[in-house]
């Protein structure tokens, strides 16, 4: 049993100022103690959960070329490079990481591979159609309700953590138009109802509006993007869409995580952004993650560096954007019942960063120190 003393505690929705002490026993929070003693005192510090980042891609090198990478890298090479990946992850505050497509199912293999890590929850590779965005991950599967419930059934013997499907065309894919839809309404439900009947949630990469509508009318449990690109440059949000998003509880995933040295905000995402924060006052649930591994500039620590611009974008206060890399996103990966809370109960992932994030999101890059199942990590 070990107790860690804080000057300031976020517990994943509200800010505590003032002193607290937190006790762990067995990698989980028991409870709350003041009086405790032999305490680990961690100075001025902001106590918090580990971030949650529910959307990134392990097996990526940021800045290579993707294609040529998967095609020729060793499996071996790939898998110790997920690892570094990981830990690069880990050593920013990143205690669950989501990977939401990787080759041969190596997140899996990572996952049950043991070793200090984040806790990762894989989805195998991604469902798309052939030559379709991701394909050279080795998830093509035809545009058929057949060949789509067998590679549900696949991925289920394979033991993922979810399915996640391609709807539409996607940037990093050439050839593949991020606005364009790659499966039909009733391609997508017939994943979504193999999947549910085997107890996984369903996660849709959709840019284009037709592709957001018929994956939210499929019953999807999370869109990542939803961006509703129209192919010209900009943006057209379907409201009506955004607002069964909301009635249904859909988790939206915004992909804002990027180093600040990285290249200008470009165009289309900007105008993919600028009906995101009438999104945030409507209800959506939406949650800051960063598809780190798919650009140089987003390498697989860069979560905490996009929490900024995440917040302009969604014009909220810096302790929902907080909200929304640990509570909402441990939510919205199915763990929110464990995971995203500083609560007895919950699992010991703590992050200590110096000063008050509520304050200034810039605190979050100052890391102090991270508890992975309440082993001090660094």
């Amino acid at each position: 049993m070990i107790s860690l003393r804080c000057a300031r505690l976020f517990d994943g929705d509200t800010m505590h100022d003032g002193p607290r002490t937190v006790v762990l026993d067995g990698g989980r929070i028991v409870g709350f103690d003041d009086a405790a003693v032999d305490v680990v005192d961690l100075g001025d510090v902001t106590l918090m959960p580990g971030l949650v980042d529910a959307h990134t891609h392990l097996v990526f090198e940021p800045g290579s070329d993707i294609l040529a990478d998967m095609a020729s890298t060793p499996r071996d090479v790939v898998l110790e490079r997920m690892r570094r990946h990981a830990v690069e992850a880990l050593h920013a505050g990143i205690t669950t990481l989501r990977d939401l497509g990787d080759r041969d199912y190596l997140a899996v293999e990572l996952r049950d591979g043991g070793g200090l890590l984040p806790e990762i929850l894989a989805a195998g590779p991604p469902i798309t159609i052939p030559g379709g965005h991701c394909w050279f991950l080795g998830g093509e599967v035809p545009a058929d309700r057949s060949a789509l419930i067998d590679a549900v059934a696949e991925r289920v013997s394979r033991g993922v953590d979810v399915v996640k499907i391609m709807a539409t065309g996607g940037g990093i894919t050439p050839g593949s138009a991020a606005h364009s839809s790659q499966y039909s309404f009733e391609q997508i439900s017939a994943v979504v109802e193999a999947a549910h009947s085997a107890g996984l949630p369903v996660t849709a990469h959709a840019h284009g509006a037709l592709g957001v509508r018929d994956a939210v009318h499929a019953g999807v449990d999370g869109v990542e993007h939803a961006t509703f690109l129209d192919g010209t440059g900009g943006a057209a949000p379907d409201w009506d869409t955004i607002a069964e998003i909301i009635s249904r509880g859909i988790y939206v995933g915004v992909t804002a995580g990027r180093l600040l040295t990285g290249p200008p905000t470009p165009p289309h995402v900007l105008a993919a952004r600028a009906f995101l924060a009438r999104m945030h006052r409507s209800g959506a649930r939406i949650v800051c993650s960063s598809d780190a591994g798919i650009i140089a500039y987003k390498p697989h620590h860069c979560l905490p560096h996009g929490l900024s611009e995440f917040q302009g974008f969604a014009d909220i206060s810096a302790a929902a954007v907080l909200t929304s890399v640990t509570r909402l996103a441990a939510e919205s990966c199915g763990v929110g019942s464990r995971k995203g809370r500083i609560a007895p109960g919950y699992d010991a992932d703590l992050l200590a960063v110096s000063g008050d994030p509520t304050q200034d999101l810039a605190a979050m890059r100052s890391v102090s120190a991270v508890y992975r199942a309440g082993t001090r990590v660094c």
